[in-house]
């Protein structure tokens, strides 16, 4: 029998008009890409920890989520697949990173994935993950006249490579407004305006390759990205990074403040998408 080569990749459909998108919360490395590796905690170190567990309501409110279980250390799903950077001038990492966000290398000296391999793996892993997307706004808007691609990712609050100072608890991108109606950017907003976290509007991040690509309000597609600080739902360490203290493990206690705001944003989600 032959293995299903998109085995990786895991679409769980519901009828509302929402779709959550997972593109950065696998651990999943082939053994031939493994091998090359300088080692296996910085491999799986800039994973979005535990956030389809911080998310897991999504599917009793009907919202579709689409899920890799690949590596971002194989190749990012959430980068221009050309190789461009998304944020050019400011330091980040690679459609297939060749370094953590701290900046220390992920290959052994030498093993970096030459162009064809970045070919590869963008054929194997990118495209499909992006039809996948594509498929869903297909779906869904048969029967919904907007559909909104929610794209959910988590980060650190302190990477001083990537940016300045401690980074708000929600970190909203739209593409500096042209990924969604500006009605869906304010609700969000107003449903993160919660006591005791902070948020901000296109700071630090904007929104990625799927925010930018897959937004087409013109066409019924809003698409908004949320960066949520690691603190808001676990135990952030305040030393240097070690297989001891990272990741931290899901804190249930310490996640349910932002659950409660999250399942109100996603619900504020389906409120704009069911509006007309």
């Amino acid at each position: 029998m032959t293995a299903d080569p998109t085995s990786w990749l895991a679409a769980n459909e519901r009828g509302a008009p929402l779709i959550v998108a997972f593109p950065h919360t696998g651990t999943d490395i082939p053994p031939d890409i493994e091998r090359d590796l300088a080692s296996p905690t910085l491999s799986c170190q800039d994973t979005d920890w535990w956030v389809e567990r911080l998310y897991d309501f999504a599917a009793a409110l009907g919202a579709t989520t689409v899920r890799t279980s690949i590596s971002r250390t194989v190749i990012d799903v959430n980068r221009d697949p050309s190789g461009a950077s998304l944020y050019p001038g400011q330091a980040t990492t690679e459609l297939c990173p060749i370094t953590t966000f701290d900046g220390e290398p992920l290959y052994r000296p030498g093993r970096e994935p030459d162009p064809a391999q970045v070919d590869e793996r963008r054929r194997l892993y990118f495209e499909p993950y992006h039809a996948a997307l594509a498929a869903q706004f297909g779906r869904l808007r048969a029967r919904h006249a907007r559909v909104v691609l929610y794209d959910a990712h988590s980060i650190r609050s302190l990477i001083p490579r990537l940016f300045e100072g401690e980074l708000p608890h929600f970190n909203i991108g739209t593409w500096r407004g042209a990924s969604c109606d500006p009605a869906l950017t304010a609700a969000v907003e107003a449903a993160c305006a919660v006591t005791g976290f902070t948020q901000v509007t296109n700071g630090r991040f904007q929104g990625g390759w799927t925010t930018r690509t897959h937004g087409r309000p013109a066409d019924g597609v809003h698409a908004i990205q949320m960066e949520l600080a690691c603190r808001a739902y676990m135990d952030e360490p305040a030393d240097p990074l070690t297989p001891a203290n990272w990741p931290p493990p899901y804190d249930s206690d310490r996640a349910t403040p932002a659950r409660a705001v999250l399942a109100k944003v996603l619900e504020t989600c389906i409120a704009f998408a069911q509006a007309l």
